[in-house]
């Protein structure tokens, strides 16, 4: 917890995570936003989270449990660059849409039949930016049973990942963000209540 309350923190002092009304990337209204792609401007707290990340994995996973890293531009990219520097494993990502041009490859890294790999990304919403990646990876032969997230924001994806054997693991979520916030007195019960209703919808 002691991670989690310090980086909740950071990221209400600096902006990262906002309340109010916002619409994301799917169309949906949403009562808060949060742009992790502003952590690595903090590389002190960026390399606090990508040190937890890893250790989540090596308590869940293990690190010789698996071949590679895997992920999805942009977010997802820039965590999973610097983590698997951190941990010496090779890193390969998948398009959000093939090259129009060279060899037009949507996968890009060195891949290999029954490989295993760990998949990352940075927020996790209803699963389907990533459920595209998942699928194109496991089209290509690879072997993937595991997500690893900065934020779980609790609106679906673990159902819609679950439905095709896929695990979500994840540092926090904006239920436990929000109560840490909430007894910091930092936010409002309304706006906790407004987070509880939102994630309760899905």
């Amino acid at each position: 917890m002691g991670f989690v309350k310090e980086f909740t923190t950071f990221l209400y002092k600096n902006d990262i995570i906002k309340f109010g009304n916002f619409t994301l990337t799917s169309g949906k209204n949403s009562s808060y936003y949060i742009d992790l792609r502003l952590v690595p401007s903090y590389p002190h707290q960026f390399r606090k989270m990508i040190k937890n990340l890893q250790n989540l994995i090596i308590e869940k996973t293990g690190l010789d449990n698996f071949d590679s890293l895997a992920s999805v531009p942009t977010g997802g990219l820039v965590v999973t660059s610097a983590l698997a520097i951190e941990i010496v494993k090779p890193l390969i990502y998948v398009r959000n849409k093939p090259k129009e041009y060279g060899t037009t490859k949507s996968i890009e890294g060195k891949i290999s039949t029954g490989m295993k790999v760990v998949m990352i990304d940075d927020v996790v919403t209803t699963g389907t930016s990533v459920l595209n990646g998942i699928k194109q990876l496991k089209e290509a032969g690879l072997s993937i049973s595991d997500l690893y997230v900065i934020i779980n924001r609790l609106e679906g994806a673990d159902k819609v990942l679950g439905d095709i054997g896929i695990q979500i693991h994840q540092l926090t979520d904006i239920l436990e963000i929000t109560n840490v916030l909430f007894q910091e007195k930092l936010v409002s019960e309304e706006i906790f209540e407004k987070i509880k209703n939102q994630v309760n919808q899905n």
